[in-house]
């Protein structure tokens, strides 16, 4: 359940109440792909970054270990040691950007396996069982990811599709929450708007799915590399249309910038693998900007990260260090730094929260909004 607490503009502070704990909105999901943040972070890791919301891969996890393996695990809070609120993806997106010799068809997507070549099926009832069986807070509906950009007939009746399909996820999902040995008969339901980046398409997309009532909305499809000013254009456009009484996810978003420009338009909640992504190759954020731990202008330098952050990595090692880990080939060089990347994300929505709350969200936005995608 979603419960507004206050709005500055469009911008929503708020709470999301679940079976596995509350979320304070707006809120970063870290994403654990495999049930594991990549970068050598645990579960207990976690807790420590102020990490609300943990979220993991439906296909990757169906792939291996296999999905019935977790449940009889009893299920991914108990196989993973994470009790707090988890989101699985539906696995569409990667069912679209990673299998090969994919055919879309009414019932589903027949598609090979990336890990070992093998055939696999899924469609709307098989994402459900699989999510079913991992036992999330929140399962998210399997959608068509489109290439954007596409063909205005072809993203239309992708949309068409992507309904249809929803209606079957919300049918099957009430189904496997009734069984008396579910992982988590609370399972929430969230469908996901898409059109690309046709505006039309997009709100006549969001008004059908709101009229099936879910328990959140997510807008799916961008950050796929088109301009940063359609992205922001499209959510404005989405907006209106999305129940104001439920959360609201703006899927695979994206830098502090694009989160703080997206909290602004109304949404709730985020994710991205960019933060981690970026700390595994030295990319690190800090409240003055984007630093390269490889320059050699840090091989001397005893500063931590960013002397402004209080994570455990800044608190008791330098630069200098960590840079010398990164040229050394050391794995704790990952470690350190995705453990630094995420604390300043899970950081910069605590201060988000805290500005909404204050009524200062606007001047923290002017502040922030293009100081911290700068590169140093």
């Amino acid at each position: 359940m979603y419960k507004l607490i206050k709005k500055e503009g469009s911008a929503r502070r708020g709470e999301f109440v679940t079976v596995h704990g509350t979320v304070q909105t707006p809120a970063f999901m870290n994403v654990a792909t495999c049930g594991a943040i990549k970068g050598a972070l645990s579960a207990v890791d976690l807790k420590e970054i102020g990490c609300q919301v943990m979220l993991s891969n439906t296909y990757h996890l169906h792939v291996r270990p296999g999905d019935s393996l977790v449940r009889d695990m009893g299920g991914l809070h108990k196989f993973t040691g994470w009790s707090g609120p988890i989101l699985t993806d539906s696995g569409g997106f990667q069912v679209f950007s990673l299998a090969s010799l994919r055919k879309i068809k009414e019932e589903g997507v027949s598609f090979q396996s990336h890990v070992d070549g093998r055939h696999i099926f899924m469609g709307p009832e098989e994402s459900m069982r699989i999510q079913s069986n991992l036992g999330s807070t929140i399962a998210m509906a399997f959608d068509e990811c489109v290439e954007n950009p596409a063909e205005y007939s072809y993203a239309k009746q992708s949309c068409e599709r992507t309904v249809r399909w929803l209606e079957r996820c919300k049918a099957e999902m009430q189904r496997l929450n009734s069984l008396p040995d579910t992982v988590n008969p609370n399972q929430l339901l969230f469908g996901i708007n898409q059109g690309c980046t046709y505006d039309d398409l997009r709100i006549e997309n969001m008004k059908r799915i709101a009229e099936l009532d879910l328990d959140g909305y997510a807008i799916g499809g961008l950050a796929v590399g088109e301009p940063k000013e359609d992205m922001y254009r499209i959510i404005s456009a989405v907006e209106p249309h999305m129940p104001s009484d439920k959360i609201r996810y703006l899927m695979g978003v994206g830098t502090p910038g694009n989160i703080i420009e997206a909290v602004y338009r109304g949404v709730d909640l985020f994710d991205c693998v960019m933060p981690s992504r970026n700390a595994r190759h030295g990319h690190l954020f800090t409240n003055k900007g984007i630093i390269n731990l490889n320059n050699k202008k840090y091989e001397r330098d005893p500063l931590p990260i960013d002397p402004e952050c209080s994570c455990p990595t800044c608190r008791n090692f330098s630069r200098a260090y960590i840079r010398h880990l990164f040229k050394s080939k050391e794995m704790l060089a990952m470690r350190l730094c995705v453990m630094h990347n995420l604390y300043f994300y899970n950081m910069l929505m605590a201060r988000i929260r805290d500005s909404l709350d204050n009524g200062t969200f606007e001047k923290f936005r002017a502040e922030n909004v293009d100081i911290l995608d700068t590169r140093i």
